[in-house]
């Protein structure tokens, strides 16, 4: 295992003149009116709003001329770079670049506001900010209260007065590799955590638990150097970067698809020759949806390079891999679970061998262990099919939550046993099966229930296309479980059909309020239950406090 800058220079050196990053941006096309055959066919290494591409020895250049840009500005190793851009050929280079001063990469979830972007910069103590165009007005707004930042940097054209451009002052800058040394052991980002309890935490990663996903990644999946994966997620979290890092340890071409339209992503897979295909649960419905629909027809691509479909970051409906893989019949799936903490997935995956065990998130992935406990403080681990809090432990668990002593100790012991606050049961055979988030338990009447077993069997229904369940404040019961229900256009599906679908459950199982509604995802494809609790529990509230005023 080596650090993983090590990896790239290796890359250069056995495929220097190899496709190592392709980006594709759709929506360029829909400017211009144009079709995607149009420009199926252009030529390797050019540039163009559409689709543009580098070799491993551009990849390797550019890293090196940024990390020696760094280096000028006084940048040193333990120092943090804070890097704020959607998906493009510079994210990765960048990165890696910020790797090879012996600095902190510390990506940024373009969702950020501006007070966000300032919190998480002075947190990690940033001393540079690297952003591009889509942020430049809420960088502005902070741009002069960012008491550690030294370097604002601009990705793009027209670079505004109160940055520098990228562009123009890292191309004159040396290609040479920097003769800074890295450990395994050395600090190698971080990470923020969803921020679902209000501010995000700081998670330390070092360079081992980099490394060691890439090795996880290979190790579940197989990938060899003909592999193509298609990356869609962004690349600031730790779920799509680390799944593309298995398709990094052995060269293999990575295409960035800047856009989730079903026609979008099997075009990509098609003209691509794509044959790892990382989804979320949304993305994977709305493909399904459009082949149901007849918006796509499978016969118009090439897909015969697919072998893998795999999701992860949330849990999966058992019932759409069962969709899927009636339509793909031929593709292998995987799930892996993870967490920011644990640098993302693979610490427990499910494995293209275990398809019969859909619905678990599986067993302890390679180089890691997984226990489930009671609770804290004695943390006893519990008999098989019992509900508990799932532990990990491996070499990709974080190093702390900077700056944060209490919160680290709060999930992370001296033995090195990472507590996930996701609860689980494990069966007999040892599949570890994910019942939902300790927090979003809901006790009504002094019985637990857990969201997602509910969730699960809605999102069975023909009529449903998404469903997040929240508990609401209840008088008699303490709590009560509410199905905000998103339905597939045109079709008919109200309270009477969901109350008569639901009677399949358990009495005590069932919703007792239905909310016809958008089910909000964030860009990784988890529910913001925060926000739903905002919007309906203060409404129950009100509603609550208007019927004893009365």
């Amino acid at each position: 295992m080596k650090p993983i800058p090590e990896i790239l220079a290796d890359n250069a050196r056995l495929y220097p003149n190899e496709t190592a990053l392709v980006e594709i941006n759709p929506q360029e096309l829909e400017a211009r009116h144009a079709t995607w055959k149009e420009y199926s066919l252009i030529e390797p290494g050019t540039v163009d709003a559409f689709r543009s591409e580098i070799t491993w020895a551009q990849f390797e250049e550019k890293a090196n001329r940024f990390a020696n840009f760094l280096l000028t500005r006084g940048v040193k190793k333990g120092d943090k770079v804070a890097i704020l851009l959607m998906n493009c050929l510079e994210w990765l280079p960048i990165y890696f670049g910020v790797l090879r001063t012996g600095a902190l990469a510390v990506p940024l979830n373009f969702r950020y506001a501006s007070d966000e972007i300032k919190y998480c910069v002075d947190l990690a103590d940033a001393c540079a900010l690297v952003f591009g165009p889509e942020f430049t007005g809420r960088v502005e707004q902070i741009a002069d209260r960012l008491p550690n930042v030294k370097t604002l940097l601009y990705v793009g054209g027209d670079c505004p007065t109160f940055a520098e451009s990228y562009g123009t002052l890292v191309s004159y800058c040396s290609s040479r590799r920097p003769s800074v040394p890295l450990s395994l052991d050395d600090d190698a980002a971080i990470y923020y955590s969803s921020g679902t309890t209000g501010f995000p935490k700081a998670i330390v990663l070092r360079h081992r638990a980099l490394a060691q996903s890439c090795e996880v990644e290979r190790a579940h999946h197989g990938q060899t150097h003909e592999d193509v994966f298609l990356c869609i997620p962004p690349l600031y979290h730790t779920g799509a970067k680390m799944h593309w890092f298995g398709s990094f340890l052995v060269g293999g071409k990575a295409v960035l698809l800047r856009g989730v339209k079903p026609e979008w992503i099997l075009r990509a897979v098609s003209e691509e020759k794509c044959s790892i295909v990382w989804l979320l649960v949304p993305w994977a419905q709305d493909i399904l949806d459009a082949i149901e629909r007849g918006d796509v027809d499978l016969a118009d691509y090439d897909l015969s390079r697919w072998r893998l479909m795999h999701i992860g970051a949330q849990p999966v409906p058992p019932s759409l891999v069962e969709r899927w893989r009636r339509v793909f019949p031929g593709h292998a799936y995987d799930t892996n679970y993870g967490l920011s903490e644990s640098t993302g997935p693979g610490c427990v995956h499910l494995g293209v061998e275990n398809v019969a065990h859909v619905g678990a998130i599986g067993v302890p992935g390679f180089g890691w262990e997984a226990k489930i406990v009671g609770p804290a403080p004695e943390r006893v681990q519990v008999r098989r099919g019992e509900v508990g809090e799932l532990a990990v432990r491996g070499p990709g668990v974080m190093k702390e939550y900077y700056k944060d002593p209490k919160a680290t100790a709060e999930v992370l012991d001296a033995d090195g046993w990472l507590y996930t606050g996701d609860m689980a049961m494990q069966d007999p055979e040892g599949f570890i099966y994910l019942v939902d988030r300790k927090k979003d338990v809901i006790i009504t009447g002094g019985e637990n229930l857990y969201p997602v077993q509910i969730e699960d069997f809605l999102r069975g229904c023909d009529a449903v296309k998404d469903v997040a369940v929240i508990g609401l404040p209840d008088e008699r019961l303490g709590e009560i479980a509410a199905a905000v229900v998103e339905t597939k256009p045109g079709v008919k599906f109200g309270e009477a059909e969901a109350e008569a679908f639901c009677k399949a459950l358990p009495r005590y199982k069932r919703p007792r309020k239905f909310i016809f509604a958008p089910v909000p995802r964030n860009p990784t494809g988890k529910i913001e239950k925060p926000k739903l609790r905002k919007q309906y529990c203060g409404a129950a509230l009100v509603a609550r406090q208007v019927g004893l005023a009365t």
